[in-house]
């Protein structure tokens, strides 16, 4: 097995409509805090990684190099920007593991970010279908949201109408996000206002309505790695017990649409590297770009068989008091989808949460976390799993 590296220290900005002009003001605000709350000195990071997606939120390219400005210490220290569409944080934050886990250095720093309500909502929908198969893709009504909500009827077509379970997810998660303080919105919106269609929650993209959808959001998170030697000497560490990737084709005409094959593989891959199962885990936070992708997630990862993902809800689990929560931090549905903070956001949380220090979404004495954070329509497909060894 080879030796994991450790997150031994985060930082996180509220995320929402933020003053912040632009990813550089939003990323100067989580480095130097990550690195104070990881107890380490811009000198001694090794490298940085840098999950920014952009392609038309700005016309600043480069983003890599802006850390620096907000921390000039860092200024000679190798920078690299990643970018996977949706799961642009978790690439960074893996190419930092490898950096780390490959000898190359000792300590590295990842930084996501995203500013996206400076955009006006028509080029966001545009700026976001770059994540789509263009050739095929591009036409589709109501932008991202139409794949969703092309999935969404494809599902109903094949499993029956499940509306009322994706408004129990929107409810849950809203719920949740109520006790996250990063929280876009942290509103309890109840699952008769989810399920009802109505002037305030009109349909968006087929059958998906607005609680369906996640959040146009600004914001930062970062993440401070070692390896496993430095990690024991520090007053946290979260160690990956297994990380995996695997993808999918872009297309969605190409494959089963509903089937989320990448990112079922990814979790088979992440349970047989930590030698675990879905029911050896304590709490996972998922991507919930929309209501249809959790609940098809809860059968990619194991909890229910195709088309059974209601169950799931129907017997509780997924709750917090549930036999395994899922989006403790209200998800990216009520904390907010910056796309290039999401995954190092979600990694954070979860680090939170195994740490003790997640405040009013601390879960009672989780052992094991996961998280499952994807790029596209299920393409690129990212799950960890992480266990406090400090």
């Amino acid at each position: 097995m080879r030796q994991s590296a450790a997150i031994i220290g985060w930082a996180h900005t509220p995320f929402g409509r933020l003053e912040d002009p632009d990813v550089e003001s939003l990323m100067a605000r989580v480095t130097g805090a990550a690195l104070r709350h990881a107890g380490v000195e811009a000198r001694d990071v090794d490298a940085i990684t840098v999950g920014v997606y952009n392609n038309g939120f700005s016309r600043q390219g480069f983003e890599a190099a802006l850390v620096a400005l907000g921390e000039p210490a860092l200024a000679h220290t190798p920078a690299t920007r990643f970018e996977n569409a949706c799961a642009t944080g978790s690439a960074a934050l893996y190419g930092a593991l490898d950096f780390i886990e490959s000898g190359r250095g000792r300590i590295a720093l990842v930084v996501g970010a995203e500013k996206m309500t400076a955009t006006p909502t028509p080029e966001v929908g545009e700026i976001l279908l770059s994540a789509c198969y263009r050739r095929e893709e591009a036409e589709v009504s109501g932008g991202f949201a139409g794949i969703f909500g092309r999935i969404a009827e494809a599902y109903f077509q094949r499993h029956g109408d499940r509306s009322a379970a994706l408004a129990r997810i929107a409810a849950k998660n809203h719920r949740n996000g109520v006790d996250n303080p990063f929280a876009q919105m942290r509103r309890d919106l109840g699952f008769d206002f989810c399920n009802t269609v109505s002037e305030k929650n009109p349909y968006v993209a087929g059958p998906l309505r607005r609680t369906d959808c996640s959040l146009v959001s600004d914001g930062a998170a970062a993440l401070v790695l070692a390896d496993a030697e430095t990690a024991a000497s520090l007053s946290r560490a979260i160690r990956f017990r297994a990380r995996a990737q695997a993808n999918d084709l872009l297309p969605l005409a190409r494959r089963d649409p509903l089937g989320f094959e990448g990112a079922r593989r990814a979790w088979l891959r992440a349970y047989e590297e930590a030698g675990v199962r879905v029911g050896d885990l304590s709490f996972v936070e998922t991507h919930d770009c929309f209501t249809i992708a959790e609940l098809i997630e809860y059968e990619a990862m194991g909890l229910a068989a195709p088309g059974q993902g209601h169950r799931v809800l129907e017997e509780g689990i997924p709750f917090a008091g549930g036999a395994l929560p899922v989006n403790r931090s209200g998800g990216l549905k009520a904390k907010g989808h910056p796309i290039g903070a999401t995954g190092v956001s979600m990694h954070a949380i979860a680090a939170m949460q195994l740490c003790g220090e997640a405040g009013a979404m601390q879960l009672p004495a989780p052992k094991l976390g996961a998280v499952f954070n994807m790029g596209g329509a299920a393409v690129a497909n990212y799950v960890s799993i992480l266990e406090r060894t400090r």
